[in-house]
């Protein structure tokens, strides 16, 4: 699959958190990949819920803007996001993937995995994101 990394600087809470995003344009997907340290555990010595509900979140926001921008950066608000939490990761690397299931122009339907480094299923969410009009960075794109 030829991921390439967006070609612009994430945003502060990427980079506090430590993820990093890679792009699919082909497959319209995006990933948020993230190597887990003790700044994402919770006090079980899990991945935090919102951890994972942050990389989903991120990951289905931008799956939704590459449906109509190559770069990924036409800004698009999440309406809803169900979660499901199926395992627990400890360590190692997670990766959430994002993919459109269906919607219109402006409002698109994006479920998401989030896998550890060995494919097990850690969460999953389902969401609906409304494109954002007349935004700055949608002026960029």
């Amino acid at each position: 699959m030829p991921l390439v990394r967006p070609g612009r600087p994430l945003i502060p809470l990427f980079e506090a958190m430590g993820y990093d995003i890679e792009l699919d344009r082909e497959a319209v997907e995006a990933h948020c990949v993230l190597e887990i340290s003790s700044l994402h555990l919770n006090r079980q010595g899990g991945l935090h819920g919102g951890v994972a509900a942050t990389l989903l979140d991120t990951a289905s926001g931008i799956t939704a803007s590459l449906s109509c921008d190559p770069q990924g950066i036409t800004p698009f608000a999440t309406l809803s996001l169900n979660v499901s939490y199926m395992a627990v990761a400890r360590s190692g690397r997670v990766r959430a993937t994002g993919r459109i299931t269906g919607g219109g122009s402006t409002t698109k339907f994006v479920s998401c995995d989030l896998r550890d480094g060995e494919g097990r299923l850690i969460a999953a969410s389902t969401g609906v994101f409304k494109r954002v009009r007349g935004a700055a960075a949608e002026d960029a794109a």
